[in-house]
């Protein structure tokens, strides 16, 4: 469902869902493992010809859609992944959400494989820093998650290297088809609901 009307700019009515992908900054982490939350969000902007706008106050590159569902806002946070708090608070006021269901984090998951997904609502952090330091400015871990699976290491002292090397080739087309699925689900996730995108993420 393609939206009716995008905008960087928005104030005054309150957002039905904000999506927020979480991801570092630089040209050093473009293509990463561990940027693959941020880069569905950009997707799914691309897609909605929504113009993410970079918002200093907000420590954010941010815009809002009109659709039939309602606004809703995407950003990707521009502070890096373990800080991504300091700028999904000021999001949340800003999209004046006052049900954190409707505030959707978009992330990597080492615990799941490359290729697989899951969208739940409240639930654990897994020890992933970014969702730790949202949970914190939050004070709650009530908001929805997207988790992209990545696959673990093959050693886990390996791990930093892993989630933040450059890829090639299969693997980064295989990435990068995950990104894309991970798209189609938010795209359904906030037009059609929960239960559908859930049930999307199992049939697949």
């Amino acid at each position: 469902m393609a939206p009716l009307r995008a905008s960087g700019e928005r104030r005054g009515a309150a957002s039905t869902w904000l999506v927020v992908g979480l991801a570092n900054p630089g040209s050093e982490y473009e293509g990463t493992r561990h940027n693959v939350g941020g880069d569905a969000v950009r997707v799914l902007a691309e897609r909605w010809d929504v113009r993410l706008r970079r918002e200093r106050r907000l420590l954010a590159e941010i815009g809002t859609t009109s659709t039939e569902g309602g606004l809703v806002t995407l950003a990707v946070p521009t502070t890096y992944m373990n800080e991504s708090g300091a700028s999904v608070a000021p999001l949340v006021r800003r999209a004046s959400l006052t049900d954190l269901n409707r505030l959707v984090i978009v992330h990597d998951e080492l615990d799941l494989e490359p290729g697989r997904l899951r969208l739940k609502v409240d639930g654990g952090l897994a020890g992933h820093h970014g969702l730790e330091s949202v949970a914190r400015a939050l004070g709650s871990t009530t908001f929805t998650r997207l988790r992209i699976g990545i696959g673990k290491p093959p050693r886990k002292e390996a791990g930093a290297d892993y989630v933040l090397a450059r890829l090639s080739g299969g693997r980064q087309r295989s990435r990068d088809e995950d990104v894309a699925r991970a798209a189609d689900i938010l795209e359904i996730l906030v037009t059609q609901g929960v239960d559908e995108a859930q049930r999307q993420v199992t049939a697949r």
